[in-house]
């Protein structure tokens, strides 16, 4: 056999492997998730941690650049041979599927986190109503503590480098009641790609080749700590969208200051709220009533700043991501999100916020 076509083979041979591994999550969980991921992710962090700006992010852009001037330096040659062109684009796709399995991918497939916690995976209306009156109150009082006033929304008084420190608190906080919940060695970036993150509609991504968190700098500060804190979820291992929801929310609702607290509380309670809204507008509206008007006003800051970059981009990367995760055995695809209300009816069923 040819030397061209061993890459390509390879790429096959990896996409078996993987549907066959996700047949043993508990493996996964314990030689790669909590073994070699966890050494892999540590020692990434450590050497990307301390520079200041996205070494992933230039990585990108190299990529974009090679492959555009490629393009352009070889489009005759493409015509003319489109089978050996074909096998170079398999053969780069399998170098990047193996490197994105290796360093990150193949936590897509780990034990479901509601397992671990030993939490249900159903809950009731009755269930979430009682959770969306708590997490309801819960908001407003944090809200009033902060504004002395209901009518006011919150502006948050740090910068994004202070949110980057502090967010750290929140981690070490939750670590003393979910061990495996312990973050060290901090790879926080603002990505180069703000302003097009922001036309795609994503607030934030973990580079999975450097470990680096990266958050878009151009959204509403409010948000920035449950932003940081989903994507150090990503960072400790759980590629499930639903769960880094729920430990960036953990993350959040456990440090000690209350700016992050309500950025936490607040995220949740706009996913709980968007529930109602498509299940039972009715209701929806009842428990908006008990609302306080500057924590709407919060949502309309955040409703606004995406307005305000919607196009057609937006809707294209969205499709794309969902069929991602998709293949990835995210079954719910981008609505898996959502699902993350699933675990906060559950693990606060029968307790208190």
């Amino acid at each position: 056999m040819k030397k061209k076509y061993y890459l390509p083979l390879g790429l096959l041979i990896q996409i078996v492997l993987v549907q066959i591994i996700s047949f043993f999550p508990e493996f996964i969980e314990g030689f790669y998730s909590n073994g070699l991921y966890a050494s892999i992710s540590s020692f990434s962090r450590i050497i990307f941690g301390f520079i200041p700006f996205s070494i992933g992010d230039f990585g990108y852009l190299f990529a974009i650049l090679f492959l555009i001037i490629g393009y352009i330096k070889n489009r005759k040659i493409i015509k003319l041979s489109w089978k050996d062109r074909s096998l170079k684009i398999l053969s780069y796709f399998s170098v990047f599927y193996f490197f994105f399995n290796i360093l990150w991918g193949l936590n897509y497939y780990r034990v479901p986190l509601f397992e671990k916690l030993k939490i249900e995976k159903e809950y009731s209306n009755e269930d979430l109503l009682i959770f969306t009156k708590q997490l309801i109150a819960k908001t407003n009082s944090i809200h009033s503590q902060i504004t002395q006033n209901d009518s006011v929304k919150v502006v948050f008084p740090y910068s994004q480098e202070q949110v980057f420190e502090m967010n750290l608190k929140g981690y070490q906080s939750l670590s003393k009641q979910i061990p495996s919940l312990n973050y060290k060695h901090s790879s926080i970036k603002k990505s180069l790609f703000s302003l097009p993150l922001s036309y795609m509609g994503f607030s934030g991504y973990l580079n999975p080749f450097t470990n680096e968190a990266q958050v878009n700098d151009k959204i509403p500060m409010y948000n920035f700590p449950t932003t940081l804190t989903h994507e150090m979820a990503h960072q400790l291992g759980y590629a499930s969208e639903s769960e880094a929801n729920f430990i960036g929310f953990l993350a959040s609702i456990n440090n000690e200051n209350l700016y992050f607290q309500y950025s936490g509380y607040n995220h949740a309670l706009h996913y709980c709220l968007s529930n109602w809204k498509f299940n039972d507008e009715v209701q929806f509206k009842k428990l908006l009533k008990t609302v306080h008007p500057g924590i709407i006003k919060n949502y309309k800051e955040s409703e606004d700043f995406w307005d305000n970059y919607e196009s057609f981009v937006e809707t294209g990367f969205h499709l794309f991501y969902d069929r991602f995760l998709k293949m990835n055995q995210q079954k719910d695809g981008i609505d898996g999100y959502s699902r993350f209300v699933d675990l906060l009816v559950n693990y606060y069923k029968n307790k208190n916020l």
